[in-house]
């Protein structure tokens, strides 16, 4: 299954930071997340786009996983030559993660 089929997420940034929240349809659905989605899970599954630490967060009240990635948009929005300078497409990305 696919995290799509489960979960949306959202995606912001900051210089060379993204923040990915992945945020469950059903609060039933957040221990199978949070089991499944780890840091690490998350940093190799970008494995060339991060190239810094992630950082994951729980937020169990409302059955949400915010990762925060470091060194993640190529020195950020003024220096990136990406196509998607701000990453929003990051969020896409990883809801196409398989759980």
């Amino acid at each position: 299954m696919k995290l799509r089929d489960i979960a949306h997420s959202r995606t912001g940034d900051k210089g060379n930071i993204s923040n990915i929240s992945l945020i469950v349809y059903d609060i039933n659905d957040y221990v199978l997340i949070k089991d499944a989605v780890t840091a690490e899970k998350v940093q190799n599954w970008f494995g060339d786009i991060v190239s810094g630490e992630v950082v994951r967060y729980e937020l169990p009240a409302i059955g949400a996983l915010n990762f925060v990635m470091y060194e993640a948009l190529g020195g950020g929005v003024t220096r990136s030559l990406a196509l998607d300078i701000h990453g929003k497409g990051l969020s896409s990305a990883l809801l196409d993660f398989d759980i």
